[in-house]
């Protein structure tokens, strides 16, 4: 009996040539669309052009002969992505919503839709692979049992893994990654011997919702715009001092704090929640010897903390906290207990090469302290670490 695999259609060319790839392999295909964004409170429309997406998806369907449908889930999106980034920003962190989407809806809310259609999988165009282990003997009662790997997609330029580095043991044993061994440019080649409508389409940018807005455009139809102070810090301040004991990982990992007397008014705002760690473009301000870059914000003072060119010390530090509800393994079986240290790989971006590190774990938390500092580490954003090619786990920075 064949086996059934919802794959998650969007109407571009990664998803349609993993779609296509499996009914080659002999799975029983069928294809969903999720409409994910329709708030009307945020005028951004003519950026998100979901029903092109549809339409492309289903001409993609009725090509390959799969069954379609289009599920709604703006309700689930509104709620666990759209508030919780705006909430973030509110409170002076940067979320990254495409992490999010795919731990709250794609393998969960999605998921959960396919297994009602007596789906025995879910799969997506990522640019990852999964492989199947056995669980270590530091966990006796799954031992000999499944474990999945959760690894970089073969391709350098498009490897999405860290998109998926909230994904549970359980989502996994769910998901299929059919186009995670190839490159970007055999997918298109595919794509287009078969047939497809979307083999040249343009890939698309970011998340539906922001498109290409202007992010504050977009934050201020939630969030009020609200004048403030942008301070530069020089570089001899006294709050770098911190942080030079190895052994003192609180000093190490903590977030630099910046006082108003510290530093020189440069000019103003229009709230302090628009801007992220190492932000350089849209402050409008000149007259400076070197590009100012955001190294602090205070949003409870709106008030906007900035120094002078790329080397400035506010914008690097040597590590880096993750408190323990907001620490995931996607091995489990390699969790570090209290009092252990692992030496992995990590990054704290997406694209950003991956960094050596050692983590540490604490009763606290984890600490992540990088071998050498890194710029911009940012409050909100995940830090993802990895064993070679293997994602072992993430969390969200403190």
């Amino acid at each position: 009996m064949k086996k059934r695999v919802v794959v998650g259609l969007s109407g571009g060319v990664d998803s349609s040539v993993a779609a296509y790839l499996l009914k080659e392999q002999g799975y029983e295909v069928i294809g969903m669309f999720m409409k994910n964004w329709h708030d009307d409170s945020v005028t951004i429309s003519n950026e998100c052009p979901w029903l092109d997406d549809s339409n492309d998806a289903m001409i993609v369907a009725q090509h390959l002969g799969i069954p379609f449908q289009a599920i709604d889930l703006s309700k689930e999106y509104k709620e666990r992505i759209v508030d919780y980034m705006f909430a973030e920003y509110q409170a002076g962190r940067t979320p990254n919503p495409d992490v999010l989407c795919n731990r709250e809806i794609k393998f969960d809310i999605f998921l959960k839709a396919a297994l009602t259609l007596g789906a025995d999988y879910v799969a997506t165009g990522h640019y990852a692979r999964r492989e199947e282990t056995e669980a270590g003997a530091c966990l006796p009662d799954r031992q000999g049992k499944k474990i999945y790997r959760l690894l970089a997609g073969k391709d350098p330029n498009k490897d999405q893994s860290y998109f998926l580095c909230q994904l549970t043991q359980e989502q996994l044993s769910k998901a299929l990654f059919p186009i995670g061994e190839l490159l970007k440019p055999e997918v298109r080649d595919i794509a287009q011997k078969a047939g497809l409508a979307t083999a040249n389409k343009k890939d698309s940018q970011g998340l539906c919702f922001v498109g290409k807005v202007h992010l504050p455009d977009f934050l201020q139809q939630r969030l009020a715009s609200k004048k403030g102070k942008a301070i530069v810090i020089p570089e001899t301040a006294n709050v770098y001092s911190n942080g030079q004991s190895l052994d003192d990982l609180v000093s190490l990992t903590k977030p630099y704090a910046y006082q108003q007397s510290e530093g020189e008014v440069v000019g103003e705002h229009n709230g302090a929640h628009f801007y992220t760690i190492g932000q350089r473009k849209g402050l409008n301000i000149g007259g400076q010897p070197k590009p100012l870059f955001v190294i602090g914000t205070d949003t409870g003072h709106n008030i906007l903390y900035m120094g002078l060119g790329e080397d400035h010390p506010g914008l690097y530090r040597k590590g880096l906290f993750i408190p323990n509800k907001d620490e995931h393994w996607v091995r489990e079986d390699l969790k570090l207990s209290v009092g252990e240290s692992g030496n992995y790989i990590a990054r704290i971006r997406y694209r950003q090469p991956l960094e050596p590190c050692t983590l540490h774990k604490r009763e606290e938390g984890l600490y992540i302290i990088f071998d050498r500092p890194q710029k911009a580490i940012t409050p909100g954003q995940f830090a993802a670490w990895y064993d070679g090619e293997e994602l072992i786990g993430s969390g969200v920075i403190s």
